[in-house]
Protein backbone atom coordinates (compact mmCIF):
# COMPACT_ATOMS: atom_id res chain seq x y z
CA UNK A 1 0.00 0.00 0.00
CA UNK A 2 1.03 3.35 -0.83
CA UNK A 3 -0.13 6.67 1.48
CA UNK A 4 -1.28 9.96 -0.10
CA UNK A 5 -1.86 12.67 1.59
CA UNK A 6 -4.93 12.54 3.10
CA UNK A 7 -4.68 9.58 3.89
CA UNK A 8 -5.95 7.93 0.97
CA UNK A 9 -4.82 4.34 0.63
CA UNK A 10 -3.93 2.87 -3.02
CA UNK A 11 -2.41 -1.00 -3.76
CA UNK A 12 0.41 -1.06 -5.40
CA UNK A 13 0.20 -3.08 -9.16
CA UNK A 14 2.82 -5.86 -9.11
CA UNK A 15 5.36 -5.35 -12.20
CA UNK A 16 4.15 -8.60 -13.61
CA UNK A 17 0.07 -7.59 -13.72
CA UNK A 18 1.42 -4.55 -15.56
CA UNK A 19 3.57 -6.02 -18.06
CA UNK A 20 0.51 -8.29 -19.10
CA UNK A 21 -1.61 -5.44 -19.47
CA UNK A 22 0.77 -4.10 -21.65
CA UNK A 23 1.02 -6.93 -23.70
CA UNK A 24 -2.91 -7.55 -23.87
CA UNK A 25 -3.51 -3.87 -24.96
CA UNK A 26 -0.80 -3.98 -27.40
CA UNK A 27 -1.84 -7.34 -29.05
CA UNK A 28 -5.81 -6.01 -28.97
CA UNK A 29 -4.61 -2.62 -30.72
CA UNK A 30 -2.25 -4.06 -32.97
CA UNK A 31 -4.12 -3.13 -36.48
CA UNK A 32 -4.87 0.51 -34.69
CA UNK A 33 -1.15 1.33 -34.60
CA UNK A 34 -0.75 0.78 -38.42
CA UNK A 35 -4.42 2.52 -39.49
CA UNK A 36 -2.90 5.69 -36.62
CA UNK A 37 0.60 5.63 -39.25
CA UNK A 38 -1.72 5.89 -42.47
CA UNK A 39 -3.63 8.23 -40.71
CA UNK A 40 -1.01 10.32 -39.85
CA UNK A 41 0.86 9.77 -43.42
CA UNK A 42 -2.45 10.96 -45.13
CA UNK A 43 -2.21 14.07 -43.05
CA UNK A 44 1.21 15.17 -43.95
CA UNK A 45 0.17 13.88 -47.82
CA UNK A 46 -2.84 16.68 -47.80
CA UNK A 47 -0.92 19.33 -45.87
CA UNK A 48 1.96 19.39 -48.67
CA UNK A 49 -0.86 19.19 -51.14
CA UNK A 50 -0.15 16.06 -52.77
CA UNK A 51 -3.16 13.58 -52.06
CA UNK A 52 -6.45 14.19 -50.60
CA UNK A 53 -7.43 10.29 -49.27
CA UNK A 54 -9.29 10.00 -45.97
CA UNK A 55 -10.31 6.96 -44.16
CA UNK A 56 -13.88 5.80 -44.49
CA UNK A 57 -15.96 5.69 -41.99
CA UNK A 58 -17.90 2.44 -40.62
CA UNK A 59 -21.52 3.13 -41.37
CA UNK A 60 -23.78 2.44 -37.96
CA UNK A 61 -27.25 3.06 -37.11
CA UNK A 62 -27.80 4.70 -34.22
CA UNK A 63 -30.41 3.08 -32.64
CA UNK A 64 -30.22 4.51 -28.66
CA UNK A 65 -28.50 7.63 -27.24
CA UNK A 66 -28.17 8.17 -23.69
CA UNK A 67 -27.81 12.57 -23.26
CA UNK A 68 -27.36 11.99 -19.46
CA UNK A 69 -24.05 11.65 -20.20
CA UNK A 70 -23.45 13.45 -23.09
CA UNK A 71 -24.65 12.34 -25.50
CA UNK A 72 -22.70 8.20 -25.19
CA UNK A 73 -24.49 6.05 -28.09
CA UNK A 74 -25.79 2.81 -25.98
CA UNK A 75 -27.17 0.60 -29.09
CA UNK A 76 -26.17 0.97 -32.71
CA UNK A 77 -25.55 -1.66 -35.29
CA UNK A 78 -23.64 -1.90 -38.70
CA UNK A 79 -26.02 -0.66 -41.36
CA UNK A 80 -24.21 -2.42 -44.32
CA UNK A 81 -20.94 -3.96 -44.84
CA UNK A 82 -18.08 -1.42 -45.15
CA UNK A 83 -16.41 -1.24 -48.67
CA UNK A 84 -12.98 -0.49 -48.11
CA UNK A 85 -10.42 1.66 -45.62
CA UNK A 86 -9.86 4.29 -47.53
CA UNK A 87 -10.38 6.43 -50.78
CA UNK A 88 -9.49 9.74 -52.25
CA UNK A 89 -8.01 11.03 -54.94
CA UNK A 90 -4.36 11.30 -56.02
CA UNK A 91 -2.67 12.79 -59.21
CA UNK A 92 -6.29 12.84 -60.67
CA UNK A 93 -7.17 9.72 -60.48
CA UNK A 94 -9.53 7.59 -57.77
CA UNK A 95 -7.81 6.05 -55.15
CA UNK A 96 -9.39 2.89 -52.92
CA UNK A 97 -7.42 0.64 -51.02
CA UNK A 98 -7.46 -1.60 -48.20
CA UNK A 99 -5.39 -1.80 -45.07
CA UNK A 100 -4.20 -4.99 -43.85
CA UNK A 101 -2.01 -6.02 -41.60
CA UNK A 102 -0.73 -10.06 -40.17
CA UNK A 103 1.67 -11.39 -37.75
CA UNK A 104 2.92 -14.10 -40.07
CA UNK A 105 6.20 -13.85 -41.59
CA UNK A 106 5.75 -16.31 -44.34
CA UNK A 107 2.42 -15.64 -45.71
CA UNK A 108 -0.57 -13.17 -45.91
CA UNK A 109 -3.91 -14.83 -44.83
CA UNK A 110 -6.18 -14.49 -47.76
CA UNK A 111 -9.37 -15.10 -44.85
CA UNK A 112 -8.53 -11.15 -44.26
CA UNK A 113 -10.26 -10.00 -47.22
CA UNK A 114 -13.86 -10.55 -47.71
CA UNK A 115 -15.76 -11.31 -50.77
CA UNK A 116 -17.67 -7.59 -50.64
CA UNK A 117 -14.26 -6.04 -50.71
CA UNK A 118 -12.61 -8.07 -53.47
CA UNK A 119 -16.25 -7.39 -55.63
CA UNK A 120 -15.49 -3.63 -54.44
CA UNK A 121 -12.37 -3.03 -55.59
CA UNK A 122 -12.68 -4.93 -59.09
CA UNK A 123 -15.37 -2.64 -59.47
CA UNK A 124 -12.84 0.33 -58.78
CA UNK A 125 -10.80 -1.56 -61.51
CA UNK A 126 -13.37 -1.86 -64.36
CA UNK A 127 -13.70 2.03 -63.91
CA UNK A 128 -10.27 3.21 -64.12
CA UNK A 129 -9.48 4.24 -60.60
CA UNK A 130 -6.45 2.67 -58.06
CA UNK A 131 -7.24 0.08 -56.31
CA UNK A 132 -4.53 -1.85 -54.19
CA UNK A 133 -3.64 -2.78 -50.99
CA UNK A 134 -1.28 -1.76 -48.02
CA UNK A 135 -0.14 -5.25 -46.53
CA UNK A 136 1.44 -4.71 -43.19
CA UNK A 137 4.07 -7.87 -41.97
CA UNK A 138 4.15 -6.69 -38.47
CA UNK A 139 7.15 -9.15 -37.29
CA UNK A 140 9.23 -7.87 -40.15
CA UNK A 141 8.13 -4.33 -39.80
CA UNK A 142 7.53 -3.90 -43.51
CA UNK A 143 4.87 -2.27 -45.41
CA UNK A 144 3.75 -3.36 -49.11
CA UNK A 145 1.65 -1.90 -51.72
CA UNK A 146 0.15 -4.28 -53.94
CA UNK A 147 -2.18 -3.90 -56.84
CA UNK A 148 -6.08 -5.53 -56.43
CA UNK A 149 -5.59 -7.24 -59.34
CA UNK A 150 -2.59 -9.20 -58.41
CA UNK A 151 -4.46 -9.83 -54.83
CA UNK A 152 -8.16 -10.66 -56.71
CA UNK A 153 -6.34 -13.05 -59.18
CA UNK A 154 -4.38 -15.04 -56.46
CA UNK A 155 -7.76 -15.52 -54.47
CA UNK A 156 -9.21 -16.77 -57.73
CA UNK A 157 -7.02 -18.55 -59.69
CA UNK A 158 -4.71 -20.38 -56.43
CA UNK A 159 -6.00 -22.99 -53.94
CA UNK A 160 -4.44 -21.74 -51.13
CA UNK A 161 -6.01 -19.93 -48.25
CA UNK A 162 -2.77 -17.87 -48.46
CA UNK A 163 -0.56 -16.07 -50.73
CA UNK A 164 3.41 -16.17 -50.10
CA UNK A 165 5.23 -13.53 -48.81
CA UNK A 166 7.54 -14.13 -51.63
CA UNK A 167 4.66 -13.17 -54.10
CA UNK A 168 3.54 -10.17 -52.13
CA UNK A 169 7.58 -8.99 -52.49
CA UNK A 170 7.85 -9.80 -56.42
CA UNK A 171 4.18 -8.32 -57.51
CA UNK A 172 4.73 -5.17 -54.64
CA UNK A 173 6.68 -2.31 -53.68
CA UNK A 174 7.78 -2.02 -50.27
CA UNK A 175 6.99 1.19 -48.57
CA UNK A 176 9.65 3.50 -46.98
CA UNK A 177 9.00 3.90 -43.53
CA UNK A 178 10.56 7.00 -42.35
CA UNK A 179 10.00 10.21 -40.00
CA UNK A 180 7.59 12.40 -42.07
CA UNK A 181 5.68 10.84 -43.51
CA UNK A 182 5.73 7.34 -41.68
CA UNK A 183 5.05 5.43 -44.24
CA UNK A 184 5.83 6.40 -47.45
CA UNK A 185 3.58 4.54 -49.14
CA UNK A 186 2.64 7.10 -52.37
CA UNK A 187 6.43 6.95 -53.66
CA UNK A 188 5.39 3.17 -53.76
CA UNK A 189 2.07 3.78 -55.89
CA UNK A 190 4.07 5.77 -58.48
CA UNK A 191 6.17 2.64 -59.09
CA UNK A 192 3.50 0.73 -59.67
CA UNK A 193 0.81 2.42 -61.53
CA UNK A 194 2.32 5.89 -63.08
Amino acid sequence: MISYPKGIKKPVKSARKKVDQLVTNSYKNRGMSFEQEINASNAYYREVNRAIITKRPTPINVVKVDYAHGAKITHAYFEKQSTTDYNGIYQGRYVDFEAKSTQSSTSFPLANITSHQMAHLQAIIDHGGLAFFLIHFVRKDEVYVVKAEHILWHKVTQKRQSIPYSFIQEKGEKVTLDLQPRLRYLDAVDRLFF
